[in-house]
């Protein structure tokens, strides 16, 4: 069976870690792809790819500067993302109160003994 592509949606372009250090680094602001390949120890080529998934689901955005071409962070394709995980918030929240109630718990335990 095929493999399915990878450009489909934002959950599958940043399945690939490079691909989320290449988010990461946008994050400080805008960079041409030879800095962005030489920070990440790849060819340009492959980050050119890499950056290439990125834009067509939304994620980075392109502008031309003279004869550069300079990739940009755009944040509201990972709004998908951010709301996913959002939902898992109230599990958190709960798992973090009941973590805390036990410590506080053991706490006064051992002040008791």
């Amino acid at each position: 069976m095929a493999r399915a592509a990878t450009t489909s949606d934002a959950f599958n372009a940043i399945a690939e870690p490079q691909r989320r250090d290449i988010l990461a680094l946008l994050r400080a602001g805008e960079r041409p792809v030879t800095d962005l390949a030489q920070e990440l120890g790849m060819s340009q080529p492959r980050a050119s790819k890499h950056l290439r998934v990125l834009r067509e689901v939304g994620l980075v955005r392109v502008r031309e500067a003279g004869k550069q071409r300079l990739y940009g962070l755009d944040a509201r394709g990972l709004r998908p993302i951010h709301e996913w995980v959002g939902g898992f918030e109230r599990f958190w929240n709960e798992s973090f109160d009941r973590l805390d109630t036990y410590v506080q718990d053991l706490k006064q335990t051992r002040q008791e003994e």
